[in-house]
C-alpha cells in the first residue's frame, strides 16, 4: 500500500550570508556551493518518502536577507507550516537579528497559529565558533523553537534539520495529514526535485 503524500510548506529566513541557499542545495542535491546573495525568493520542491509514514512534499521557500527585500518577502510566509531561522555560528549579529528582526516579522506574517520554528546556526564546520551553541539553544528556549546545528558545506545535520522539523510538524498540525478536523493537500503523484526562482 502506498504511503498517504502530503504537501507542507517551509520557509527560511535570515540574515544574508549565513548560508541559507546553501543549506537548502545540500539538503536539495546533497552538494555545496557558495552561493551568491539570493535575490528575491528562490524556492525548491522535494521528496521525502517516508516521515512518520507519510510521503512529504515539501515546498521550501529560500528568502532574501538584505534589508530592501524585506517587505518584497512578507506574502510568502503565508501558509507557512514550518519556519527555518538561520543564524552563522561565525556571525554574532546574525543571531541577534533573529530575535529582534526575523522571529517577529515570521510571527506577524504567519498565519497558521500551529506553524513550528526551528533555530539552525550553520557553519559548524567552522574550527572555532564566535556564537557559542549554548547562546543558539537558550535563544530557542525562550521562543519555543527548535534547536540545531548544522554544516552546508560538511553536510552535518543537514537532513536531519529538515526531517525534524517536518516530524514536528505533521504532529502539531494533524488537520496536514486528514488525522484531524480538516483533511489536508493529498496529492497523487511521483517523486519530486523541482527548483524555480522568483526574481520579482
Amino acid at each position: 500500500m502506498q504511503r498517504p503524500l502530503v504537501a507542507l510548506k517551509i520557509v527560511l529566513v535570515g540574515n544574508s550570508a549565513v548560508g541559507k541557499s546553501s543549506l537548502l542545495l545540500r539538503f536539495a542535491e546533497g552538494t555545496f556551493a557558495e552561493l551568491p546573495a539570493t535575490v528575491g525568493v528562490d524556492f525548491r520542491v522535494i521528496s521525502l518518502e517516508n516521515v512518520q509514514g507519510y510521503r512529504v512534499k515539501l515546498t521550501c521557500w529560500d528568502t532574501a536577507g538584505q534589508e530592501k527585500f524585506r517587505t518584497l518577502t512578507s506574502s510568502y510566509y503565508r501558509g507557512a507550516h514550518g519556519v527555518i531561522m538561520v543564524y552563522g555560528i561565525d556571525d554574532p549579529e546574525s543571531l541577534k537579528h533573529l530575535e529582534t528582526a526575523w522571529l517577529e516579522e515570521a510571527r506577524r506574517y504567519v498565519n497558521n497559529p500551529n506553524a513550528v520554528y526551528m533555530i539552525v546556526g550553520n557553519k559548524s564546520d567552522l574550527p572555532t565558533a564566535v556564537v557559542p551553541r549554548a547562546d543558539g539553544r537558550r535563544l530557542a528556549e525562550r521562543v519555543g523553537a527548535l534547536f540545531l546545528e548544522t554544516s552546508a558545506k560538511s553536510g552535518s545535520g543537514v537532513s536531519e534539520c529538515f526531517v525534524e522539523l517536518v516530524a514536528r510538524i505533521l504532529e502539531a498540525q494533524p488537520h496536514v495529514t486528514g488525522d484531524g478536523e480538516q483533511a489536508g493537500v493529498q496529492l497523487e503523484a511521483g517523486p519530486y526535485h523541482e527548483t524555480a526562482s522568483c526574481l520579482c
